[in-house]
């Protein structure tokens, strides 16, 4: 990302911050998702693999699920997704699937990221039967996100 990062971005960056610390507290993996809606938080979650023993249990795929509940409706079109780690492949599937028209990402993982790694699924133009990609904005407060997975 270039350029100055919008006040809005940054708060919520901050907030999933804050999600992702409660999630290693737990035992799982630092990374926290916010779904947004007009400007305001419809659903947050922190990972939940390990504490669950979900294996669908990233953060992003357990905030779609609470924002889904929350709009009653698979469709989140008009919804940004706010995510300390870039989603993964499972994540972008679901993120794709549900519309979500705006992802904002802290740390990039270019191992198997979604816009990063050579699987680019996020943001892959013309999936066969998928919508539009989403609009993708990558490192915001990034060093910092990177920071929740140095050894405490």
């Amino acid at each position: 990302m270039t350029g100055e990062i919008p006040d809005k971005d940054e708060a919520f960056m901050r907030r999933c911050i804050d999600v992702a610390q409660c999630a290693r507290r737990r035992g799982d993996a630092p990374v926290g998702a916010l779904i947004v809606r007009d400007g305001q938080v419809i659903a947050e979650a922190g990972e939940r693999v390990d504490s669950a023993l979900d294996i669908a249990g990233h953060a992003e795929v357990v905030a779609i699920r609470l924002a889904c509940e929350v709009i009653g409706s698979l469709e989140l079109t008009g919804c940004s997704l706010y995510t300390s780690a870039e989603p993964c492949v499972m994540c972008a599937y679901a993120i794709r699937q549900t519309g979500i028209g705006r992802v904002v990402f802290g740390a990039a993982v270019p191992a198997m990221g979604s816009v990063t790694s050579r699987y680019p699924i996020l943001s892959a133009e013309k999936v066969l039967g998928w919508p539009e990609p989403p609009i993708v904005i990558e490192g915001v407060l990034g060093a910092e996100c990177a920071g929740l997975f140095s050894p405490r």
